[in-house]
């Protein structure tokens, strides 16, 4: 499979790639760690995950190998930090350069999804239950997933964005 072929900024191309339901993993990638989400195989709700701290990409494959076969994952969606005018910096190009390695190492079609805000929403989220600045701290980038992959399931499901 050519690795062109399966990134999308589409959520139809996407979803046409990925064919019926099944899991999908939701990542916010940051400079060193990587937030990760999934959805149930219906593609109606995101759960946060887990951190993981970012390594050289060998390693940082393994882990998302290892996630990938454990939850039977059929396509990633991976955050796509863009500027608030809608350009595009260093952080979205190495975002494109993290989803042409995933789209190759794993073979699943790999969505970009528009983060802006993410973190803020995760952020609110967190506040809004009363978790501590530490608490949040810690699991702030598997719920700025979790809000970029829910974002891109209502999408998925035809809700309107």
């Amino acid at each position: 499979m050519e690795t062109g072929q399966v990134i999308f900024e589409d959520a139809r191309g996407f979803a046409d790639a990925v064919g019926d339901g099944g899991v999908l993993l939701g990542l916010d990638l940051g400079t060193k760690t990587i937030g990760t989400a999934t959805c149930d195989a219906g593609w109606r709700f995101a759960t946060n995950g887990t951190t993981i701290s970012r390594g050289k990409w060998g390693r940082d494959r393994e882990t998302l190998a290892a996630l990938i076969k454990s939850r039977s994952v059929r396509g990633i969606v991976l955050g796509l930090p863009r500027n608030m005018d809608g350009s595009e910096g260093p952080r979205a190009q190495a975002s494109r350069a993290y989803a042409r390695n995933m789209a190759e190492a794993f073979a699943l079609p790999v969505l970009l999804w528009d983060e802006r805000w993410s973190t803020q929403a995760a952020e609110a989220a967190m506040i809004g239950q009363d978790m501590s600045r530490a608490k949040r701290a810690a699991a702030i980038d598997s719920h700025a997933a979790a809000v970029i992959l829910q974002g891109a399931i209502d999408r998925l499901a035809g809700g309107v964005l």
